[in-house]
């Protein structure tokens, strides 16, 4: 077998390129993947590379490799592994392993077997899926109650459906008609586009007069002035407060009043993909979380994410607006980048 991939990066100018690097080596606790399907995550692997765009930097530098999600066949796994074996069809997750390359080396607990029903292009959106149910099930959701997302995103778009799967009537916020018409499509309850839509009077009528019981914000950068859109549409106890859950996801930043200027909001942060990601030992299978204590982990996620998509409850094929060989990555990157309100998931494919 060849000892060399290619890799998806990109470079000092913001631009996307391909290069060639030696397959990581196959260590303890390690399953090497030939891979067909990866998801681009725009929000977080692109957001440098919009920047340097957008300051006109001229010098490419070393280019760096970038994704953490993909799809394909087992080839070879450590003779620690057990879980797995050549042939096997699988989802694959993590920052620095699950990259944008023909080959990837990944932990076993960041691989997930893929049900027949789901498809390599399917199965490469595991990783966003589960940072979505981690989100939502920080925000506690319960049948009946009202959830509010903002950002409908990739992230947010999973975490709308998801909230629908479990029994809540969702709205989702954003400035962009394109993606509120996706999640409309998709089947998302109700929609409010921000700057144009009187959006208290909406979630007004949304939540008849009740107000919104959670929201899951899922977005990157400053989302100060947005809190302070999601506060006023929260529920409104007699005393004048209001109160509710707040899941915050990903690279937000917020300022607010602490205190009695939340009201008895909740704000709760939700990291990534839940228990387990990040955790060396865990991520190789050197330990486990017992399920007694710990049920729902990183991998668990992957697995009811991917039975979700087997049995019809996730549609991710109406997210995809994008598919392009690994080859033509610069135009995927330019795409997300330059036509932000006619991408939404681009799914690179791999040649045998």
């Amino acid at each position: 077998m060849n000892k060399q991939r290619l890799v998806g990066a990109l470079d000092g100018t913001g631009h996307g390129c391909v290069i060639s690097q030696d397959i990581p080596e196959l260590t303890k606790g390690m399953v090497l993947v030939k891979v067909h399907a990866s998801l681009i995550s725009p929000g977080t692997e692109l957001s440098g590379a919009k920047t340097a765009r957008q300051e006109g930097k001229t010098d490419p530098g070393t280019p760096h490799a970038f994704g953490y999600q993909n799809a394909g066949e087992v080839l070879a796994v450590h003779d620690s592994v057990s879980r797995f074996k050549p042939g096997d069809r699988v989802a694959c997750m993590g920052a620095g392993f699950a990259q944008h390359s023909n080959f990837v080396v990944v932990p076993q607990n960041l691989c997930c077997l893929l049900p027949d029903k789901v498809s390599y292009e399917q199965g490469a959106y595991a990783h966003l899926t589960v940072t979505s149910m981690q989100a939502l099930r920080r925000a506690t959701p319960a049948y009946g109650e009202n959830l509010l997302v903002v950002g409908m995103g990739l992230v947010g778009q999973l975490a709308a459906r998801l909230g629908q799967i479990a029994g809540t009537y969702v709205m989702g916020w954003d400035m962009s008609p394109f993606r509120l018409s996706v999640a409309q499509q998709w089947g998302i309850n109700g929609v409010t586009q921000i700057g144009q839509d009187d959006f208290e009077a909406k979630a007004k009528e949304f939540t008849h007069g009740e107000g919104f019981d959670m929201a899951i914000m899922a977005f990157g950068g400053d989302g100060t002035s947005a809190l302070e859109q999601v506060t006023k549409v929260m529920q409104l106890s007699p005393d004048g407060h209001r109160m509710g859950r707040i899941a915050l996801v990903g690279g937000l930043k917020t300022q607010c009043a602490w205190g009695a200027g939340l009201g008895n909001l909740d704000l709760r942060c939700s990291a990534r993909s839940g228990p387990g990601y990040h955790d060396a030992a865990w991520e190789r299978g050197d330990v486990d979380y017992p399920a007694v204590f710990m049920r729902w982990t990183t991998q668990t996620h992957l697995k009811l994410a991917l039975r979700y998509m087997a049995e019809g409850k996730i549609n991710v094929d109406a997210l995809t607006t994008h598919r392009l060989p690994l080859k033509d990555i610069d135009i995927a990157v330019t795409a997300h980048i330059e036509q932000p309100n006619a991408t939404l998931g681009t799914v690179l494919l791999y040649e045998d």
